[in-house]
Formats: C-alpha cells, sequence, structure tokens
C-alpha cells in the first residue's frame, strides 16, 4: 500500500517526530510511504503531465531519510495553508487556471484535481498531519 503524508496548515512542533513514527510503521508494515511537500499545494502544484513538477511535489520515504528529522524543529516536508476546496483564482497554478477572468472575491474548487493526482501518484490512504 502507497502511504501519502502530507503537513498542513502551518508549522508546530512535533510535526517532524510525527513524520518519523509514521515512515518507521509504515516501513516496518511492508508499505510504501510517500511524502507530499509543501502540504495541500503540493497536490495542488502537482501537475502530471509535467514531470518537472513530481520531484518538487512528491517524493518516497524511508527509514534513512527520517532517522534523524525528530531532532529538528519544523516540517521536513514543510507546510502550507492553501485549502484546495477554496483557492482564489490568482493562487492557482497557471495549468489549472480557467479561461474566463475571474476576480479574487470567488474561489474555485480544485478537489477533483488533487484526487487525480493522488491516483496517479497511486497513493491508497492520505495522512494529513
Amino acid at each position: 500500500m502507497r502511504i501519502g503524508i502530507l503537513t498542513g496548515g502551518g508549522d508546530v512542533p512535533g510535526l517532524n517526530p510525527c513524520i518519523k513514527a509514521l515512515v518507521y510503521r509504515a516501513v516496518d508494515e511492508g508499505h510504501e510511504p510517500i511524502g507530499i511537500r509543501r502540504g495541500w499545494r503540493g497536490l495542488l502544484f502537482y501537475n502530471p503531465d509535467d514531470p518537472t513538477t513530481h520531484e518538487e511535489c512528491a517524493m518516497p520515504l524511508n527509514k534513512l531519510m527520517v532517522r534523524t528529522i525528530d531532532r529538528s524543529g519544523g516540517t521536513f516536508l514543510h507546510t502550507s495553508r492553501t485549502n484546495p476546496s477554496r483557492m482564489h483564482p490568482s493562487q492557482a497554478p497557471d495549468f489549472l487556471r480557467t479561461e474566463g477572468e475571474l476576480d479574487d472575491s470567488q474561489t474555485l474548487d480544485f478537489t477533483d484535481h488533487v484526487l487525480k493526482v493522488l491516483e496517479h501518484l497511486e497513493i491508497d490512504v492520505l495522512t494529513p498531519i
């Protein structure tokens, strides 16, 4: 099983130890942990048709990679306060922008795109922290 891990909503103490524990347990149970970089923003800015976005938005995780992350603050995966279901048009990635002009008082819902990205990454379970 592929397990996606992301941190969203801002930086708080304990994120790195939590990521480490999740990765260790997933690997021990025979699963494949995938880190989503920059929280929900990573899923939003991941373009399945553009391989240059793949490494900057998602990465495989293993025990060696996370062995010492609990010794530093913040989150190893980075975070954002992005909400893909309520995005202002100016904050959306270029490849998702609509043809029509929208003002920033309106919001767009990119949940369908996030679900497509999870399917493309073959993520079976997503663990937002």
